[in-house]
């Protein structure tokens, strides 16, 4: 028995849709979960569920035999799940004509269901149950629940509750099963097998009645801490040896601590890996709630043979390979003997928390008969991880033990030893923080994500497409270049597209340098279902499916008017977009960039306002901006009815290019109440038509000058600065120039800074200069013959022969004008 790829429950739609409505939320179900080879009635309670038409099953095995809307707040549902249903979580969503809604799961037993009925708090008088029998309670505050049972000598008896793992809150469960003296024979808060849920499990050492205890770990539950305990004869082993197999083989298991002892059982493995294969033990007595966790691989398996504590007698393999063992007891460690060429490199990656074990492994790599080569605890996560290459021809051992010298009967492990394999993996950016990113396209428009892509051991371009995506929903992104690793996808849907759901499976193509597929990688999508402290997750859902659907119209839409020139290099743009309004649709829309090229920034937080159809984004390019032509589109979201509608612009392009001119300011300085020259020497990057606006922005207060044209021709700009008595003093460092190139009838917007003005306050006369000398009294104008020729412009001088020449004109009135 295996977790399979998705599958949907589909029904056809028995309520009519709302217009008002929008997307969908999903709180909880009731029950939490049901007995396959029967049908329950379920109760789904959220908001914004009225227009329900079809609930999303993550795994096959259950089916929906009818599907009403109850109210706004509640869909009630029959289901049918198959006699051979896999037990465990069943990961759902519920589809309205609007939206999708949050996951959540459904458990599946093999054990008829019974509710907790209070009062049972009471040791001496608990809830009389049969065993072999699931019950359904509430821990509340300082709330203790008992159950009893009868048991004949030498029964198995295995309580095993599900608190964390049904989604809800952050229940720390406790679970024991005491004798009717009150002593407790078993008892259990966190089991590494089933996180932080517990399983207790006894032989009977007499008949009689055994009570079976359930309550918050620190007596602090409440109405949320929901539990779904197990009560039976079934077996429950708590590891497996091996801990995993070869793809396609039939693997014989050692299931390993349970009460009633160690016992093989035979599991056939899928034909292609999983990380995490559900293989359930079973006996006459009945089947496990839960699975132990298995990997298939294309390697096959070594087992330990003991004894392997030292070199010499490490056990032996070759390379690459599966190793599998156990740390029997405390202080155990295990050995391994490889040969390797110099320069081969491996990977090496302890399995041991990933698949559900107690052991916290710590893995070194050492050579035969000598010292430790590499060594590593937490790189894997809570499993260990080292990339070893052999430092010469030779044997070499890998040595596994536990970080606090831990061990005992259920400490498995599984060491996988292979090639260094490229690889390639997708999420979703989540756009909202601690939101579920769903597809949720409207008839007719568009919808859109960010979808990160990691290159393990490779590099390249990476085209995205979807598969198996709802009918008349289609796909459009772009090549994510070889420097990125989150690129915008659109999901389109065509305006006849039928209303419905599926779960799409997002795939990354790597491309050789030829544009010839190579590798291809999987979205995964990590779901956080319960977060405690400081947002931490608790309890996370991994899904290989993105929930997709076509739903109603939306009431507006979103386009970019694409520029028609390009944003440069340190410059600006105002970025237009415009809505289309649905008659009668006047609320507020808020729009934001979908994803920036890079280098690219621009504001966030912008609106159209109510009743409006246009807003524009600022946009600029920081100066080592990538240039290129890019796809750029808009996200807008808006209220409709009772709930939001988020939507998206076709793409639109943008081109990034280098500036058309560069400046380079020559210091200028003045003194307060005069007027100074800042020169700036201009450099052409690219022909342009008709002259450029020059404004010089960044002066002091009471500093002033005009601005002035360039020409593509021109080679320098002199701005005339005036400044008067009070303009403050000082070196004002950040003037720069809007520059203003008109392309198309738009503007390019340059944004040139580096100019630097000081302001000095004048120098006080000397005490003992002479007075200033009385003007002469002019003489009657003589008559004046023909001007001679103007001589020509003094030269221009530089700042530092204007601080020489100042100087000598003060030395020179110091001496009385001599």
């Amino acid at each position: 028995m295996f977790r399979s790829l998705m599958t949907l429950a589909v029904l056809a739609l028995i309520v009519p849709s709302a217009v008002s409505a929008a997307s969908p939320s999903l709180g909880g179900l009731a029950p939490l979960g049901g007995q396959r080879g029967t049908d329950i009635e379920v109760l789904f309670n959220g908001a914004r569920l009225e227009d329900a038409q079809e609930i999303l099953f993550y795994e096959p095995g259950i089916s929906v035999v009818k599907l009403e809307a109850v109210n706004t707040n509640q869909v009630k549902a029959t289901l049918k799940i198959a006699p051979d249903c896999q037990l465990g979580s069943h990961r759902l969503r519920i589809r309205t004509a609007t939206g999708i809604s949050d996951l959540r799961p459904f458990m599946v037993g093999n054990l008829p269901l019974v509710p907790e009925v209070e009062p049972n708090s009471d040791f001496a008088k608990p809830q009389v149950i049969a065993m072999n029998t699931t019950v359904t309670g509430v821990a509340d505050n300082e709330d203790v629940d008992y159950f009893v049972v009868d048991a004949k000598k030498g029964d198995r008896i295995t309580a095993e509750v599900e608190a964390i793992r049904l989604g809800i809150s952050l229940f720390d469960v406790y679970v024991a099963i005491l004798n009717s003296a009150r002593f407790e024979l078993s008892a259990s808060d966190d089991n590494a097998l089933v996180w932080q849920d517990g399983i207790a499990s006894i032989i009977a050492p007499e008949d009689g009645k055994y009570i079976i205890q359930v309550r918050e770990s620190s007596y602090g539950g409440n109405g949320a801490c929901q539990y779904r305990v197990h009560v039976g004869t079934f077996p429950r082993p708590q590891a497996t040896l091996p801990a995993g197999g070869k793809i396609g083989e039939q693997v014989t298991l050692k299931l390993l601590g349970d009460v009633a002892g160690d016992r093989d059982q035979a599991v056939t493995l899928p034909g292609s890996p999983l990380d995490k294969f559900a293989a359930f033990a079973q006996d006459d007595k009945g089947v496990a709630p839960s699975p132990n966790w298995l990997r298939v691989s294309e390697y096959g398996n070594v087992i330990e043979a003991e004894p392997n504590e030292t070199h010499d007698n490490a056990t032996k393999f070759a390379a690459p390979m599966a190793l599998n063992g156990v740390l029997n007891q405390p202080g155990d460690t295990d050995n391994f003997r490889f040969t390797a060429k110099k320069g081969e490199v491996f990977d090496v990656r302890v399995h041991a928390r990933s698949i559900r074990s107690p052991l916290d492994p710590v893995l070194t790599i050492l050579a035969a008969g000598g010292g430790a080569l590499a060594g590593n605890d937490d790189s894997g996560g809570p499993d260990s991880f080292i990339r070893f290459t052999a430092p010469n021809d030779g044997d070499f051992i890998i040595n596994v033990g536990d970080h606090l010298k831990n061990g005992g009967p259920t400490y498995a492990y599984r060491v996988e030893l292979t090639p260094v394999k490229p690889a390639v993996r997708l999420s979703v950016a989540e756009f909202v923080q601690y939101v579920q990113p769903t597809i949720s396209v409207p008839k007719g428009n568009r919808f859109a994500l960010m979808i990160n892509a990691s290159r393990i051991d490779c590099g390249g371009v990476i085209n995205i497409k979807g598969l198996d995506l709802p009918p008349g929903m289609t796909i459009e992104t772009i090549p994510m270049p070889a420097n990125l690793s989150s690129i915008p996808v659109v999901f389109v849907a065509a305006a006849d597209a039928p209303l419905g759901g599926k779960l799409a499976d997002i795939v990354g193509v790597l491309e050789d340098a030829e544009k010839k597929p190579i590798l291809e990688g999987h979205l995964q999508q990590d779901v956080v279902l319960i977060r405690g402290q400081n947002q931490t997750p608790f309890w996370t859902e991994n899904l290989s499916r993105l929930a997709a659907a076509v739903t109603n119209e939306a009431p507006f839409s979103i386009e970019i008017v694409e520029p028609k020139v390009p944003l440069v290099h340190d410059g600006q743009m105002s970025l237009k977009v415009v809505a289309k309004r649905k008659e009668g649709f006047t609320a507020p829309i808020k729009i934001d960039m979908l994803w920036l090229p890079p280098g690219i920034n621009a504001s966030r937080e912008i609106s159209i306002p109510e009743k409006a159809t246009e807003a524009v984004i600022p946009m600029n390019a920081a100066g080592n901006a990538q240039v290129g032509e890019w796809k750029i589109a808009i996200r807008a979201s808006a209220t409709v009815g009772n709930g939001p509608i988020e939507i998206c612009s076709p793409f639109a392009n943008l081109k990034v290019a280098e500036r058309y001119l560069t400046f380079a300011y020559e210091q200028s300085a003045v003194e307060q109440g005069k007027e100074t020259e800042l020169v700036i020497k201009v450099t052409k990057a690219k022909d342009y038509e008709g002259p450029a606006k020059v404004t010089l922005i960044g002066l002091p207060n009471k500093a002033v000058t005009e601005p002035m044209d360039v020409t593509k021709d021109k080679a320098e700009l002199i701005f005339k600065i005036k400044t008067e008595k009070d303009t403050p003093a000082g070196n004002h460092q950040n003037l720069f120039c809007q520059v203003v190139v008109m392309e198309n009838g738009e503007p390019i917007l340059h944004v040139l800074g580096g100019g630097k003005l000081r302001v000095d306050v004048p120098l006080p006369p000397k005490k003992d200069a002479p007075p200033p000398m009385p003007a002469p009294v002019p003489a009657a104008a003589p008559v004046v013959a023909a001007a001679p020729p103007m001589p020509p412009p003094m030269k221009r001088l530089t700042r530092l022969e204007q601080l020489r020449l100042e100087q000598a004109e003060r030395e020179k009135a110091a001496k009385g004008g001599k």
